[in-house]
């Protein structure tokens, strides 16, 4: 039994400061990105909480140098983040039809029939699975939030109330509950024990099966400066290129994609178990991991210079906001998303320089955002102080917020978004 150590006495060794990559191990010493520290992005405070501390964590983000894989490190537990759950998929109405037309696609490009079975690994409210019952494939929700799976299950969506791993993979394998295809929409990320997922993803299949994964590109987040991304929830960032070493370590082979415009430049990557004759791998996925080797993602070097650009939008967004305070303009944000929540409190910015957030959740509104504090109304809270400028904080979803606040044109409001640069429309 090792001894406790002495904090003065016995200082951390230099080996003990290295940290394993999570799928090779190897130790991790070259940082993509240090944005400070922060509080759970997801961690909304009530009136009551204002007067405690608020745990802040480490938001360091490392690239492994021998796999490229980036990644934090697992100072949070899943458990503290995902058992209650602040977000519910299907406040957004665009989110909603993506997913529809995905359902629709993969019941005929796959033959999915009554007595297929579609499981969904981080199933939130229902919003995906719903569109797979209509057509009347069975299905199979796994998800850790209680509160948000309460809501799925009152759409009459079975639903397993478990994080996923290779263990609960088992359990519906000797349940004879097989899947014809695997969805995980933005959960791969979210996943820390990558090498636990891989091996339930291949128990979980039948032998003819396919997994089918969307993820935020990394090469979108890095060209389009979408830093905000980061949180303590996304343990892990993807290429393809990492993505494809990653599943085929397991006997899982990429064999399609798709690009997707979601989450500002995502991936939909299609997967089969080794050996299966009835998918050869398209020449877009070869393709792609040559554009990747082209745009540098295979040279460490090209990870290591994102921070400065960074460092540059903090600067940006500060001086825009100082001066629009200096002016008399009053700025308000509209959404609540964990990426606004990275945003603000590396930038420090507080209710000083933006008075207050707005948010269709209702989960979400009457309490506070982490770190910065500033308070969350309904939407409905801006036609009655009718602000200057409106901070769109989830920038994926502009279109859609912007047509819904068309009215706030008849004061003069200008929506401004701060992702990839400041933008004033």
């Amino acid at each position: 039994m090792k001894a406790a150590r002495n904090s003065e006495k016995d200082p951390i060794s230099e080996e003990e400061l290295k940290r394993p990559c999570r799928f090779c191990r190897t130790p991790l010493e070259h940082t993509f990105i240090d944005l400070g520290v922060s509080p759970l992005s997801n961690s909304y405070l009530k009136t009551a909480d204002l007067a405690r501390m608020e745990p802040f964590y480490p938001l360091h983000v490392y690239v492994c140098k021998n796999c490229l894989l980036v990644q934090l490190e697992e100072l949070s537990r899943p458990e503290d983040i995902f058992t209650e759950y602040a977000y519910f998929s299907s406040f957004s109405e665009s989110w909603l039809e993506h997913a529809r037309r995905f359902a629709h696609q993969a019941v005929k490009r796959f033959n999915l029939s009554e007595q297929s079975l579609v499981v969904e690994i981080g199933s939130n409210d229902g919003y995906l699975l719903k569109y797979f019952k209509e057509q009347g494939v069975l299905v199979l929700g796994i998800e850790p939030a209680l509160n948000v799976a309460r809501v799925a299950k009152e759409k009459g969506l079975e639903t397993r109330v478990s994080f996923f791993s290779a263990a609960v993979a088992e359990e519906l394998s000797l349940e004879g509950k097989k899947a014809d295809l695997v969805v995980g929409n933005n959960v791969l990320a979210h996943i820390p024990d990558t090498r636990d997922l891989m091996r339930g993803l291949k128990t979980l299949l039948k032998p003819g099966g396919v997994v089918s994964m969307e993820f935020p590109h990394l090469l979108s987040l890095m060209e389009q400066n979408q830093y905000d991304t980061i949180y303590h929830e996304h343990y892990s960032y993807f290429s393809l290129t990492a993505a494809d070493q990653i599943f085929s370590a397991y006997d899982l082979c990429i064999y399609d994609l798709e690009e997707l415009t979601t989450h500002g430049g995502s991936l939909r990557i299609y997967a089969c178990l080794a050996g299966n004759e009835s998918f050869k791998r398209t020449t877009r996925v070869e393709d792609f991991l040559k554009r990747e080797e082209d745009q540098g993602l295979k040279e460490l070097r090209t990870y290591l210079n994102f921070g400065e650009r960074v460092k540059k939008s903090k600067l940006d967004i500060l001086k825009f906001l100082i001066r629009a305070k200096e002016a008399g303009l009053e700025v308000c944000g509209y959404g609540a998303p964990a990426k606004g929540n990275t945003l603000l409190n590396y930038c420090g910015i507080g209710p000083e320089l933006i008075a207050y957030t707005v948010d269709l959740n209702p989960y979400k509104e009457g309490c506070y955002l982490p770190g910065s504090r500033i308070p969350i109304y309904s939407p409905e809270h801006i036609f009655k102080t009718r602000p200057d400028y409106i901070l769109i904080l989830p920038w994926n979803l502009k279109t859609e917020i912007i047509d819904q606040m068309a009215g706030v044109r008849e004061w003069g409001a200008k929506f401004v978004t701060l992702i990839p640069e400041i933008k004033v429309t």
